[in-house]
C-alpha cells in the first residue's frame, strides 16, 4: 500500500454517499470507448456466475470510470518503458469535475503548464490526458514515474521553483472537484 500525504490545495467531494474506495486501480486499455460497451461493466456484471459475483461483492467503494485520452507527453525517462503497452512501475491516476474552473482554463492548463513541464520533470515516464465517457469524474490525468521515491522527490515540489506552474495551481486546479482521494498512486503489480 502507497501512502501519500492529500494535497491541501485540492478540493475534494465532500459527500458521504460517494463511493471512498482508492487503494487499489485496475486499469484496462482499448482502441477506443466503445469497446468497453460490448458489454458494459454493468451488464457485465449481471452474465457473471454467483462465484464471481460473490467475489466482486467483498469491493467497496468502487468507483469505475472509462475516459478517452485527448493528449499525452513523454517525460525524460520515457526511454526507461518496458515495452509500448507496459504501464511504469508507478503510477498515478487524478479523477475531477470543473468545479468552478472553466474548461478553457483547463485546457489551457494542461497544454500550456502541466504537460509541457511533465515532459521535463526527470522521474516521469510519460502523462496522458483523459475526458469522461462514463464515469462520476469529467476529466482524468494518468501520470507514469520510475519510482514512488522519485515522484515524491521531484513530482511533490516541481511547482516550487516554477512560478508560473503555481499561478497555474491557483488559477485552475484549486478550483477543480477532486473524487475523493484523488489523486491515487500505485505501484504495477502486473
Amino acid at each position: 500500500e502507497i501512502k501519500i500525504k492529500p494535497e491541501a490545495r485540492l478540493n475534494q467531494l465532500n459527500d458521504p454517499d460517494f463511493p471512498r474506495g482508492n487503494q487499489f486501480m485496475l486499469v484496462f486499455g482499448g482502441a477506443e470507448p466503445h469497446v468497453f460497451a460490448h458489454p458494459s461493466p454493468h451488464n457485465l456484471h449481471t452474465e457473471l456466475s454467483d462465484e464471481e459475483n460473490k467475489m466482486l461483492a467483498m469491493r467497496s467503494g468502487v468507483r469505475t470510470s472509462i475516459f478517452i485520452e485527448v493528449a499525452r507527453v513523454d517525460g525524460p525517462d520515457a526511454h526507461l518503458r518496458e515495452g509500448e503497452y507496459t504501464l511504469a512501475p508507478v503510477v498515478q491516476i487524478g479523477g475531477y469535475k470543473s468545479g468552478t474552473a472553466d474548461e478553457e482554463e483547463i485546457m489551457e492548463f494542461y497544454a500550456q503548464g502541466r504537460m509541457p513541464e511533465m515532459g521535463k520533470l526527470p522521474c516521469c515516464m510519460r502523462m496522458r490526458k483523459y475526458v469522461s465517457v462514463a464515469g462520476w469524474a469529467d476529466h482524468g490525468c494518468f501520470y507514469e514515474f520510475t519510482s514512488v521515491e522519485a515522484r515524491n522527490a521531484k513530482y511533490v515540489t516541481h511547482e516550487d521553483a516554477n512560478p508560473a506552474m503555481e499561478a497555474w495551481t491557483d488559477r485552475v486546479v484549486r478550483r477543480l472537484t477532486h473524487a475523493p482521494g484523488s489523486p491515487n498512486l500505485a505501484h504495477r503489480i502486473w
